[in-house]
């Protein structure tokens, strides 16, 4: 095992050709901000807390797509070598903002992840479409 948090939020993070630092830290304050934990009367709207975790993983394969068949295509994803230092820029800022336990996977290779889901919520956050 290489990384493991408690409860938080398990983040798969995938670096698209030509993201730039703009684009790390709009996904990063969105990451922080997102209210989605119960507060006491069970509503969600409480955001992560340093009692909590940040599983960051990279995942290239967010970005594949099946346009021209059923053989995923991943020639929107960074190549390796900036996806690499995007993620670990990303992983930086992360660790800079945030007090809590920040846990992560090894970047492009194969893994196996365990999650137990604590609700139905997964969020899609894309820099390049702000406005959803």
């Amino acid at each position: 095992m290489i990384g493991e948090i408690g409860k938080g939020l398990l983040v798969y993070l995938g670096i698209e050709t030509g993201d730039q630092a703009g684009d790390m830290s709009w996904v990063l304050k969105k990451l922080l901000g997102m209210r989605v934990f119960d507060d006491s009367e069970g509503k969600m709207n409480e955001s992560l807390t340093r009692d909590e975790g940040v599983l960051l993983i990279s995942q290239f394969t967010l970005f594949g797509n099946l346009k021209k068949g059923t053989r995923p295509s991943f020639n929107r994803a960074a190549a390796p070598i900036d996806g690499r230092k995007m993620f670990e820029e990303f992983l930086h800022q992360l660790r800079m903002e945030f007090e809590g336990a920040v846990a992560v996977g090894a970047f492009g290779r194969h893994m196996e992840i365990e999650a137990v889901d604590d609700g139905p919520v997964s969020i899609w956050l894309d820099s390049r479409q702000r406005g959803y």
